[in-house]
């Protein structure tokens, strides 16, 4: 069966966004004089936290050094935050290998695209548009970000969200994650989900996908095969799906 829709969680997963994501929260620490500096193990921890203001109310509770310089002023920091990470993430964030490959064979094919993302739609209208160009956002037929449900993954809403906004039922569909937050939202929606971990995510826990890859492939550079569907293939098509689905 080939899946009617494709959709698409964004940092880690269309790109590797997040050492841009880490470099953006640290100028805007110290552009305003806060003590803080995220090194690549503290992001890492502070990554199974989702959602930019919801990272930075949990770095707070722990109540590090200039915390109370910082109270009250959540959404400034992250609005700050996300101006600098959209001026970076539109000249130096390019697509994981077989993403832009995948989206122009849904696109011929008629298959529909969506988004389903924890980080805020400037975010995601900066990374399309540098990869796509123009009206990027177009490309997709629902686009599920930043705030539009209160409970951020690994809670499952932001994929009903989009399966509700699509009028597509789950077995229909296909999900696309990186981290094991990203996995437990899309398989609680009931969708089937191909993980191809991050460089923050390689080595977590992804029982229960249905292809684990280092990325989708492409015709001259296969994906390497780490667990479940897709050991004979090379490259992730919407054939190749159809026929994992159908195992």
């Amino acid at each position: 069966m080939i899946p009617k829709a494709l959709i698409f969680d964004v940092d880690g997963t269309l790109a590797e966004t997040e050492e841009l994501h880490r470099q953006a929260f640290n100028e805007t620490f110290a552009a305003e004089g806060l003590p803080w500096h995220w090194d690549k193990a503290a992001y890492r921890r502070l990554l199974d936290v989702a959602g930019g203001k919801e990272r930075i109310a949990h770095f707070l509770a722990s109540e590090p050094e200039g915390a109370y310089r910082a109270a009250g002023r959540i959404a400034e920091l992250h609005a700050a935050k996300t101006q600098r990470y959209t001026a970076l993430a539109a000249v130096g964030a390019p697509l994981r290998p077989g993403v832009a490959r995948l989206i122009r064979e849904a696109q011929r094919a008629g298959a529909r695209l969506a988004i389903a993302t924890t980080t805020s739609l400037p975010n995601v209208e900066a990374l399309l548009g540098a990869a796509f160009g123009g009206d990027a956002l177009a490309l997709f037929d629902v686009v599920g970000a930043g705030d539009v449900v209160p409970a951020k993954k690994p809670a499952p809403d932001i994929y009903n969200y989009v399966l509700e906004q699509l009028a597509l039922p789950a077995d229909a569909c296909v999900a696309f994650e990186d981290s094991t937050n990203g996995l437990k939202a899309a398989r609680g929606a009931g969708l089937a989900t191909i993980v191809t971990p991050g460089i923050y995510t390689e080595g977590d826990d992804f029982n229960g996908a249905l292809a684990l890859l280092s990325d989708l492939g492409e015709p001259d550079a296969p994906y390497r095969h780490l667990a479940g569907a897709g050991a004979g293939d090379a490259i992730v098509t919407l054939a190749t799906l159809g026929r994992w689905l159908a195992a």
